[in-house]
């Protein structure tokens, strides 16, 4: 079967050669996503299953949201740089599973402000974005791709100039006693910025389930830009359960170089809708 949805992103509007490369991938997302087989999906998680959310730590899951639900993921940070301080939020995302084993998602504009000291405000920028779940794979490892945009709406002194797409591989182990470990590569393209056309980010994380509903992580954050020196962070934090669709979390980060923060902070709240697709939740 052709899919559609290729050949609506099939139309020539991109102008940027990265464009048109992820218009591709997106289609191979999707039409790949879409021929997961019964057996597979089987191992994708489904309205029965508790929530897994792509915060606080900056490593996002490797599962996608099930099948006719919804997700809305938010936060608030407070940050210092260089003696000056910012906050900004609330950090929306929503996902909304739309097949078995894949999502869409979109990051909303989040707003930015300083506290203290000089600095920029304004809004990021909206980065829609195709995630599928490759997983189950042999073991116990899981892994998602995921193809996304940061399209050019948000001031362009905290977001940069231009389309900015994205590519990433969140994956995760489960060890034994409660501990698992997880980790992400992402690829983030920026055409328009002659300082830095690419930044290659890589996380790892190590987690312990303390009790049924609270969870703690400690967490590796590096950021590589093409032809500048890194910026790398150490993040922790946890996340409370407070039911089976709805977390509360926080995170403290601590810049580990001069071009990280000097610190992070921040707290949030998700919750997820199941059943929108009509007949009884799964």
């Amino acid at each position: 079967m052709k899919c559609q949805v290729c050949e609506v992103l099939s139309v020539p509007f991109p102008q940027s050669k990265f464009l048109r490369r992820l218009v591709k991938i997106l289609c191979f997302i999707v039409s790949a996503g879409l021929a997961v087989s019964e057996a597979q999906a089987e191992g994708c998680p489904t309205a029965k299953d508790e929530m897994a959310t792509d915060r606080p730590d900056v490593t996002n899951s490797s599962l996608v949201v099930p099948v006719g639900s919804l997700q809305n993921e938010n936060g608030a940070n407070i940050s210092a740089r260089d003696g000056a301080q910012a906050i900004d939020g609330t950090n929306s995302r929503w996902r909304l599973g739309v097949a078995p084993c894949l999502e869409v998602l979109v990051d909303l504009p989040s707003y930015a402000a300083p506290l203290r000291g000089g600095g920029p405000s304004g809004f990021t920028d909206v980065a829609p974005a195709l995630k599928w779940q490759v997983s189950p794979l042999p073991g116990k490892l899981e892994l998602s791709i995921v193809a996304g945009v940061a399209l050019p709406t948000g001031a362009v002194e905290i977001a940069g100039r231009g389309a900015q797409p994205y590519l990433q591989l969140p994956w995760s182990y489960e060890l034994q006693d409660g501990w698992g470990v997880s980790g992400m590569f992402t690829g983030f393209f920026r055409p328009e910025d002659f300082t830095a056309r690419s930044i290659t980010e890589t996380t790892f994380v190590l987690e312990k389930k303390l009790t049924e509903r609270f969870s703690a992580f400690t967490e590796y954050v590096g950021d590589y830009p093409q032809g500048a020196s890194p910026s790398q962070l150490w993040n922790s934090g946890g996340e409370y359960h407070l039911d089976r669709t709805q977390q509360v979390d926080f995170h403290v980060g601590i810049g580990l170089n001069h071009n990280a923060p000097t610190y992070v902070a921040g707290i949030g709240y998700s919750f997820r809708l199941d059943g929108l697709f009509g007949g009884p939740a799964k």
